[in-house]
């Protein structure tokens, strides 16, 4: 039996997006072992800069990778008018994709969408979130809803990329996001 990598379904999703152009960075477990520790993750997290145009052509792109897979236009065009999510299930593997809607007007999200960094995965350019916006953005998730999962992946890529960071975007960003007491724990 092959083992399931969902670095492959990542590759088929960023060869989409990247076609369509439509603006993404991944964040999440799978940005953590890019910037921090490997660790296992279940899922597949991509921010979009999702317009209604691109519903339809994000549509057919998912359509294409196969009949194992699921998900709703309905959901998708919801989740745009309200800037949630949507999912996107490979019933192959079972590795599910949650697409988030980037929020418009945010200066955090128009950040990290400028910050992303392309790294190659398989061949193929892939858009992940900057290790100070994963940073942040883990501090964020631990403020809204405390767990020790966010601030061992945010410890995990000061341990790894701590060296490099740009210390005065993250004290800026964290100050904005009112998660600077929680970033001055972890250093």
């Amino acid at each position: 039996m092959k083992q399931i990598d969902p670095r492959d379904l990542l590759v088929d999703i960023a060869k989409i997006l990247n076609r369509l152009k439509i603006p993404y960075i991944v964040t999440g477990g799978i940005a953590v072992l890019i910037w921090g520790r490997p660790r296992f993750t279940a899922d597949i997290d991509i921010v979009v800069e999702l317009k209604e145009d691109d519903i339809d052509n994000l549509e057919r792109g998912l359509s294409k990778l196969g009949k194992a897979g699921y998900f709703d236009t309905d959901l998708m065009r919801q989740a745009l008018a309200k800037r949630s999510e949507f999912n996107f299930i490979d019933w192959t593997t079972g590795v599910k994709v949650d697409f988030w809607i980037l929020k418009e007007n945010d200066a955090f999200d128009a950040s990290r969408i400028k910050r992303r960094v392309a790294k190659k995965i398989f061949g193929e350019k892939v858009y992940f979130s900057s290790a100070e916006d994963l940073i942040l953005i883990k501090l964020l998730w631990h403020k809204m809803s405390p767990s020790e999962r966010q601030l061992d992946d945010a410890r995990s890529i000061f341990r790894i990329s701590g060296e490099k960071l740009d210390m005065k975007y993250l004290t800026q960003w964290a100050k904005k996001l009112g998660v600077f007491k929680i970033l001055n724990k972890l250093l």
